[in-house]
């Protein structure tokens, strides 16, 4: 049996924080993955975005405030900089790399880290059980003890452990996420910018502005992905998107501009040609209900109005979401933590990073919520 003072399960963002942040001397980290923060390599489109310069609680499930104050967005910037890595913001506040290579921020971290703990790769935990001193971790290539247990691995992980640890956990969904919808296949690989997207679930509503990309059975991209959340959130992947195509232009003028377009004589099959691309005007054709085997001439006002609603609002039903999660909505709650993330019921076992029922947008946010949780505990230890 291998003993250690403490030992953090996770080497990801949050439990690498916690290692750097810790003055204890007798520290060990355990991974199954065979490199320290591994999962930062695909984060940012591979450019790992660290954090963002508009953190607050509004990014969040939660308010998180109290803990946000106690390890800031500075603060990261800082520990990173000190660390040797160099940073940047973009016009949105989201912090990169100057390198634009997460794999910057990896080796970053796995030179910290290893200078503060012991680091155990390639080493999966079966099972924890709480012992008179503390607790004893089985692996699946050894046996660990320790007085001090830092709980630090993804959403989806360890729920089984945390139950029979006497845990309770909020039911757990994926989150920033592609959204599963019906009638999309004819819009495969369509992109389109600039526009107002609601999303719409047991009579709640969230609006994001931005970027989609249609898959052939859904949708992707930045705007999606955050209004997953809301469907996330709430355990239920069933509801609808709404697209405003035109978000700067009100539904008078729009009505405006179709009416003058009739003048163009064209089928309706031809009508939105130079306005949209040809796949965009087919669902709009398809979800106004027009005949397409007439003229645009014969459009009478009630068909122009019909027109332009559904272009303000060009519905898709919400049937599930795809596999490709960035992170889990729910887990452990922090009601059930105290102000330094211990457990109420389990002394000196802490719970961080996504274990926590703690998500946010994307942009950042969720890296900034693992560098504030880890260093808070880490500072604890």
């Amino acid at each position: 049996m291998r003993k250690h003072n403490t030992i953090i399960i996770g080497a990801g963002a949050s439990g690498c924080m916690t290692a750097i942040t810790t003055k204890n001397k007798d520290v060990a980290i355990i991974d199954s993955s065979h490199q320290v923060a591994k999962k930062l390599l695909v984060t940012g489109n591979g450019k790992c975005n660290l954090t963002n310069e508009n953190t607050d609680s509004s990014k969040y499930n939660i308010n998180i405030d109290s803990y946000l104050q106690r390890h800031t967005v500075k603060d990261t910037i800082s520990l990173f900089d000190d660390l040797g890595l160099v940073t940047y913001a973009d016009d949105m506040g989201r912090v990169y790399p100057l390198s634009n290579s997460a794999k910057s921020v990896v080796d970053i971290l796995d030179r910290a880290v290893r200078k503060n703990a012991i680091v155990y790769t390639d080493t999966t935990v079966k099972n924890i059980t709480k012992s008179p001193d503390g607790f004893v971790i089985e692996t699946d290539n050894n046996t660990f003890s320790c007085s001090k247990l830092v709980l630090a691995t993804g959403g989806n992980t360890m729920i089984d452990i945390l139950s029979s640890l006497g845990l309770a956990t909020t039911s757990l969904s994926p989150s920033l996420v592609a959204i599963r919808t019906n009638s999309t296949k004819n819009l495969n690989n369509i992109r389109l910018s600039n526009v107002k997207v609601t999303a719409i679930c047991d009579n709640e509503t969230m609006v994001d502005k931005g970027e989609v990309l249609f898959k052939d059975s859904g949708l992707s991209g930045i705007v999606s992905f955050n209004l997953s959340t809301l469907f996330a959130r709430r355990h239920c992947f069933k509801g609808a998107i709404s697209i405003d195509l035109v978000p700067n232009i009100s539904i008078k003028d729009l009505e405006n501009i179709l009416e003058k377009r009739k003048e163009l004589s064209l089928p309706i099959n031809k009508y939105f040609v130079g306005m949209f691309q040809n796949q965009v005007a087919d669902e709009i054709l398809r979800q106004s209900k027009l005949n397409t085997n007439t003229l645009s001439t014969s459009l009478n006002k009630s068909q122009i109005s019909t027109l332009a609603h559904t272009i303000k609002n060009l519905t898709f039903e919400v049937s599930g979401c795809y596999d490709n999660n960035q992170v889990y909505s729910g887990g452990v709650s922090l009601s059930t933590l105290t102000e330094n993330l211990e457990s109420r019921d389990i002394k000196d076992l802490y719970i961080i990073g996504e274990l926590c029922d703690v998500d946010g947008e994307c942009g950042g946010y969720n890296l900034q919520w693992a560098w504030t949780s880890g260093h808070i505990v880490g500072e604890r230890l």
